[in-house]
């Protein structure tokens, strides 16, 4: 990660240093996804405009060793309503392998607010996974294209 600031009229760029994660045997995260961004200003009817997403959602085996194995990939809307399983039996993913899960850009059920909450575990404790979303829309001669990275969370 990199530490951008601006210094009297000059760019200052810094290095942060990734901290190592503790090695774990299972863990459930939370992924932010987009299936839609709102933009620009309000207009008459009091609201925004908005472009949509799709989201390529990748579950990264970053343990050079260890498979792990997803359990599942509950995809949720705005409200937190359970819109579908994205992973229906559990998928070993090989060392430095990926699982990749994908919102299509006309599936807009998600709204700005949708998520996903993804379970994983391993026979042994191994380095979690990175688990990040790439959102994009090239449509029309502009591309929109940002990612989202998760958050482990307690059930």
């Amino acid at each position: 990660m990199a530490l951008f600031g601006l210094v009297a009229g000059g760019v200052l760029q810094g290095a942060v240093a990734q901290e190592s994660r503790p090695l774990v045997k299972a863990q459930t995260v939370y992924l932010p996804i987009y299936s839609h961004m709102l933009y620009g200003n309000l207009g008459k009817s009091g609201k925004a405009s908005y472009v949509l997403l799709s989201a390529l959602v990748s579950i990264r085996n970053v343990d050079a060793k260890r498979s792990l194995r997803v359990l599942s990939a509950r995809y949720f809307d705005t409200q937190g309503k359970l819109l579908g399983e994205r992973v229906s039996t559990p998928v070993v993913v090989p060392p430095l392998g990926t699982l990749e899960l994908f919102v299509e850009l006309n599936d807009a059920s998600g709204g700005s607010g949708a998520n996903f909450v993804v379970k994983w575990d391993a026979e042994a404790a191994i380095n979690p996974p990175l688990v990040e979303a790439l959102h994009a829309n090239m449509d029309g001669g502009k591309a929109v294209i940002f990612t989202t990275q998760s958050v482990p969370v307690s059930e």
